[in-house]
């Protein structure tokens, strides 16, 4: 066990007592750190995909071909369908 001690904002904190029912000031400390480490994996992974369509924007073309154009073709297509 570790013993924090810091200041927040009392209004917020008031809320999430509210939110949990009158909990004490621990417990709304470790639902919260428990809900962040929950999120992380999902931030994480939307850093990654930022992260490599920035080095490579989706209009792009590759070694599969331009999707921007395939994306354009299909679209026309199902237009004239």
């Amino acid at each position: 066990m570790v013993r924090i001690s810091t200041t927040v904002d009392g209004d917020l904190l008031e809320q999430a007592r509210r939110v949990h029912g009158g909990a004490t000031d621990t417990v709304v400390l470790e639902a919260a750190l428990r809900a962040l480490l929950r999120e992380l994996p999902a931030t994480e992974a939307d850093r990654v995909y930022a992260d490599a369509y920035g080095r490579h924007p989706v209009d792009e073309p590759d070694d599969w071909g331009d999707l921007v154009a395939f994306l354009d073709a299909a679209a026309r297509r199902n237009q004239s369908v």
